[in-house]
């Protein structure tokens, strides 16, 4: 590694630094990578967005290309890519950050069917019976607070279910229900819990749809819980916003 800069050798300008330890286990590694990524594609023409750090536009000559995670397809930018990374073209995307993407006619599937089941075989949930809501519509009993004997355990399978809202907007108001208990969550909140692990049991085969879509109007809608929870009050709101016939960004929080 070169050496750092106001910390350079001025006997031994041309000799590098020897790691102790791999540059990629350390915590400073993501942000040194961007920045390099970040750089590169500045200088073949990319503008970085001001509202999503990791989308870079190139706007020239009527062609427009937009980088997110990888560009397939567009030999000139794999060509200069390579030269400067090592870069393996994947082809057609099939399976990527445990998401599938199933093709349609005139679009395709987000689905994490794998995933899914993959969690509910680490909750030992496999053979569970399926339910049609993801929460109870029975009211809450002053039950006294029992703490859950393994709060990992718990942490561990909420942090999971995080990533499926990637492709499952409709379970973000409840996984986020489930986050609120975190630090230190209850039987009461295990058995909330399972019970959305039920729901996805059911609900295997929901998944994204992204089509084509003659519009690029965007439509947003919100609601409000008003005040609901009895704690402290406060409202949890959610909104969605729709890019043509596409849903592309959606979420929930406390207000």
């Amino acid at each position: 590694m070169r050496q750092l800069p106001s910390y350079e050798d001025k006997s031994l300008t041309d000799h590098v630094c020897l790691l102790q330890k791999s540059l990629y286990g350390l915590k400073q590694a993501p942000c040194a990578w961007f920045t390099r990524l970040h750089d590169f594609l500045v200088s073949v023409g990319f503008s970085p967005s001001k509202t999503d750090v990791s989308l870079f536009i190139y706007l020239r000559d009527n062609i427009c290309l937009y980088f997110l995670v990888y560009v397939d397809r567009v030999t000139a930018l794999i060509d200069k890519l390579a030269l400067e990374f090592k870069v393996r073209d994947m082809g057609v995307p099939s399976f990527f950050l445990s998401i599938e993407t199933v093709p349609l006619s005139g679009g395709m599937l987000l689905s994490q069917q794998r995933y899914m089941k993959d969690i509910l075989k680490r909750a030992g949930m496999v053979e569970c019976k399926p339910v049609t809501t993801p929460v109870s519509s029975a009211k809450a009993t002053a039950d006294p607070v029992v703490p859950y004997a393994d709060p990992t355990q718990y942490r561990s399978l909420v942090g999971t279910l995080q990533y499926l809202t990637v492709t499952r907007p409709n379970l973000s108001y409840d996984v986020y229900l489930l986050c609120q208990h975190m630090h230190a969550p209850t039987t009461a909140d295990w058995a909330s819990l399972k019970r959305v692990l039920r729901y996805v049991k059911s609900t295997l085969n929901l998944s994204l749809r992204i089509s084509r879509s003659s519009s690029v109007d965007i439509h947003a809608y919100s609601d409000s819980d008003w005040d609901d929870d009895p704690d402290d009050r406060k409202s949890t709101s959610g909104f969605a916003v729709f890019l043509g016939n596409n849903l592309i960004f959606w979420v929930c929080r406390k207000q």
